[in-house]
């Protein structure tokens, strides 16, 4: 958890690595997954590096592999996942693993192509089949002489009777798309200025496409003409069409014996292709077991040597020089990866790894594990850390939830909310196998462990405003008593409670009395409470954010900055705001209903705590109410004055404070002028400890500081002023929107329950039975539509903008880039995410 408070020390290396060694270095490397390559072929046009062919030949295996994964779910073959992903393969066995996967490829193609020759041939069959079927009934009159029977004569129609006229007339037949019949007849139409008769049947059961294997719909028609040269216009017009045209015998008997011929040919192709089709699926279902496997190694290799065009070559041309990021930390392990590396070729020349120094902004890279990974993620979102900076996620883990409980502060919602998170917990190993692709789940998924901690801290929140569905519950028992007769408390619906006459004086045990849920002036008490609390948690969530501002300013040695700077602003904050909370809470301490206390110190006297600090700021002197003190002490007055003045002085000092310290400091600091390192950090040694890094980065900003003229630097100081003085009203004012959604939600809840579910109990009888369930059913969809997911999300953004904008800008600049290190697993992921 330590690696939490800020971003992991980094180095820049370089690598020194035999070339032989390489390929196993590198993929070593990308198993760990804990170094970032810095490309120093920039200026290289990308097919002229070293590693560009064995860059092709990997892109050419996932062009393959490709090809092989499509034919596999064309026949709906699902592919299992591996549980244990192999490591790139070694140069030896890329050439097998080529050579198997062009098999492979040849060996489905054949297969593919067979398959789609056999199925023209059942397509045309089966089209000709269907020609000689459907046309029987057209050429009934011309069969009628060769000793048709009764149930053909009649068929014979009245059109072709009329036109029939034997050895004159010439026909052609043939099966076209059924979407292409309408023109297809208005062309005959025009070709023959209507002299073509076109009879026509629809083949019910649709076909199946020998490319595509998608269904396609067909019809049979013949068409009668007289005349060759009118034939050979149809035959144009069918070409153009894309008709297929078949040889149908115009004599009965022949028809039929061409059909059983048709018939038996059908038979005989179907057995085929069902061999063929069978032989198919044993060919895939025994690639599908290899083809992740085969995915991930081509993967991995193509990686590597993407990686090693990174890599620069020596002037002898025998190492491979590269530069790396990496975590102080990890050096061990990137050290371990280069001699198992060498080890694996068989190199006799190690491999080594030199630290050298950079005045260069190190990239950004916080450790996190499944708990902490959401968190972190909300904190990138807004802004990668600076180098080294204070890491807002540690504290976010805690004041994230409870800031949300404080808007969604209900008991029953919360507990939904809870069991949600809780089974994304759970059985997040089950949901990951899965490989669900919805983007909405996979968000909700993301944040499994914000959303149980948030039902968590609602279920605590809730408690204490003793709010579950709207109700309240009566654990420890009431203190407020009904000062009314029973006839007078059967007739009043509401009660206003007045601690003067209704209240025992012996408070609830632990957060809300549910006497409260009664009350007429239930609304009235919780707006004051909740907003007091608003303010309070808000002031002393920015309080802290100012405070961790110190922990930046002393491990960047900016020591002024923390009199310049913190000390004004913590001052300024704690000087106006801090004293309206100490206020309030005096108010809730000195000024009570007890007949004890004196007169001036009753209910009936309590201050505005709001119009104290108006008329503070204005210094303005409050009206006293009669017989009341005008103020909560002695000298409160005189005290809220010297506050203010305090405050005041505040101001200047951090609009001019550190200019001036830069420019005094300016004038007595020697510029030194250097040309840097004679041997360029080529020098081998250890790596350089945390204290020289950091002070490398402090110089280094330290000059680019002193390059900056003061007129920017007056002007910068000028509006980082303005900006704070203004953003302590304005995020003071915004933590009320803490007050604003718990009242809200609350009321949407009551709204719900009255308006909704308490209309189904209403009803004694065996009617409000029934109607309870349904009533029940509604107000449950709405509960969760509504309160639990709209809600919670409204809650959930409004918690981002507290933590983004009034709690992060006190100290979180935000200006690094991300640590994006070689890994064989982030790498997948991503091609993973593609596919999908």
């Amino acid at each position: 958890m330590g690696d939490m408070f800020r971003s992991e020390q980094m180095v820049l290396a370089q690598l020194f690595i035999q070339p032989e060694a390489a390929y196993f270095a590198i993929s070593e490397l990308g198993e760990s997954g804990i170094v970032q390559f810095r490309d120093l072929n920039e200026n290289v046009n990308v097919f002229q590096r070293k590693f560009v062919n064995e860059v092709r030949r990997c892109d050419e295996m996932e062009r393959k592999l490709r090809y092989i994964e499509a034919e596999v779910k064309k026949d709906n073959i699902s592919i299992p996942d591996q549980q244990d992903l192999p490591k790139a393969p070694n140069p030896r066995e890329i050439i097998d693993l080529e050579a198997h996967l062009e098999k492979t490829e040849g060996d489905i193609k054949e297969l593919t192509e067979s398959a789609v020759n056999l199925k023209s041939n059942y397509l045309e069959l089966t089209e000709l089949k269907h020609v000689l079927e459907k046309t029987q009934p057209f050429f009934n009159e011309q069969d009628e002489a060769n000793g048709m029977d009764s149930a053909h004569k009649a068929l014979i129609t009245e059109d072709t009777q009329n036109i029939s006229i034997r050895g004159r007339l010439g026909f052609v037949a043939g099966v076209i798309n059924r979407e292409r019949v309408p023109g297809f007849e208005r062309m005959l139409w025009r070709i023959s200025r209507g002299n073509v008769f076109l009879r026509q049947v629809e083949i019910e059961k649709p076909l199946e496409d020998p490319a595509t294997g998608n269904e396609i719909h067909k019809t049979v028609f013949v068409a009668f003409f007289q005349g060759e040269q009118l034939k050979t216009r149809i035959k144009k017009v069918c070409a153009g069409f894309h008709a297929s045209l078949y040889t149908c015998p115009s004599n009965f008997q022949e028809r039929s014996e061409m059909l059983k011929g048709v018939c038996t040919r059908l038979e005989d192709l179907n057995l085929v292709l069902n061999q063929t089709q069978d032989h198919r699926q044993r060919v895939l279902v025994s690639v599908a077991k290899e083809l992740q496997n085969w995915s991930v190694m081509v993967s991995k290799m193509k990686a590597i040597y993407h990686t090693l065009n990174f890599f620069n070559m020596d002037v002898t041309k025998k190492c491979l020089i590269g530069e790396c990021w990496v975590s102080n930390k990890d050096i061990p392990i990137v050290q371990k990866a280069l001699s198992d590396g060498s080890t694996a070729s068989g190199s006799s020349i190690p491999s080594f790894l030199n630290v050298i120094n950079t005045n260069e902004m190190p990239p950004t890279f916080n450790r996190t594990n499944r708990f902490t990974k959401g968190f972190q993620n909300l904190i990138d979102s807004y802004g990668m850390a600076s180098y080294r900076e204070a890491n807002p996620a540690l504290y976010t883990i805690i004041t994230f939830p409870f800031l949300f409980a404080v808007m969604f502060g209900d008991l029953g919602h919360a507990i939904i909310m809870a069991c949600f998170g809780g089974y994304l917990v759970l059985a997040e190993k089950k949901i990951q196998r899965k490989k669900i692709t919805s983007e909405i789940f996979s968000i909700f998924f993301a944040g499994r462990y914000i959303i149980l901690l948030m039902g968590f801290f609602s279920m605590y929140t809730g408690f204490v405003y003793n709010d579950i569905f709207s109700k309240s519950m009566n654990i420890f028992g009431s203190s407020w008593f009904v000062n009314l007769n029973e006839e007078e408390a059967l007739e009043t619906d509401e009660l206003s409670l007045d601690p003067r006459f209704d209240y025992e004086g012996t408070p609830y045990f632990i957060g809300l009395d549910p006497a409260w849920q009664l009350a007429k002036n239930k609304i009235i008490f919780l707006n004051s409470f909740k907003m007091k609390l608003s303010i309070i948690i808000g002031v002393i969530h920015m309080i802290f954010g100012v405070c961790v501002s110190v922990v930046n300013f002393v491990h960047f040695r900016k020591y002024s900055s923390i009199i310049l700077e913190f000390l004004p602003q913590i001052l300024l904050l704690c000087f106006l705001f801090l004293w309206m909370v100490v206020m309030m809470f005096m108010k809730w301490i000195w000024y009570s209903c007890d007949k004890a206390n004196p007169i001036e110190y009753g209910s009936s006297c309590a201050p505005s705590v709001l119009i104290y600090f108006i008329n503070m700021m204005l210094f303005k002197e409050q009206e006293p109410t009669p017989g009341c003190n005008m103020y909560m002490f002695d000298g409160q007055a005189q005290l809220q004055q010297i506050l203010v003045y305090l405050s005041l002085i505040c101001i200047p000092v951090l609009l001019l404070g550190k200019p001036f310290y830069i420019k005094f400091t300016r004038k007595s600091k020697p510029h030194v002028r250097s040309n840097g390192d004679v041997n360029q950090g080529m020098e081998l040694g250890e790596y350089p400890e945390a204290q020289q890094n950091t002070s490398g980065a402090a110089h280094h900003d330290e000059d680019e500081e002193e390059e900056e003229p003061m007129s920017e630097i007056f002007i910068h100081q000028a509006i980082h002023t303005i900006e704070y003085v203004l953003s302590t009203i304005s995020h003071t004012a915004s933590y009320l929107r803490l007050w604003a959604l718990s009242l809200a939600h609350a009321q949407l809840s009551e709204v719900l329950w009255n308006m909704i579910f308490q209309m189904g109990l209403k009803n004694s009888s065996y009617v409000g039975a029934v109607l309870a369930f349904v009533f029940f059913a509604v107000w449950a969809a709405f509960t969760i539509a509504i309160l639990v997911l709209m809600e919670g999300l409204s809650a959930f953004l409004h918690t981002l903008r507290l933590h983004w904008v009034e709690f992060m800008s006190k100290f979180y600049a935000g200006l690094g880039y991300p640590f994006q290190p070689f890994s064989f697993k982030a790498i997948l992921e991503e091609e993973g995410g593609g596919e999908e």
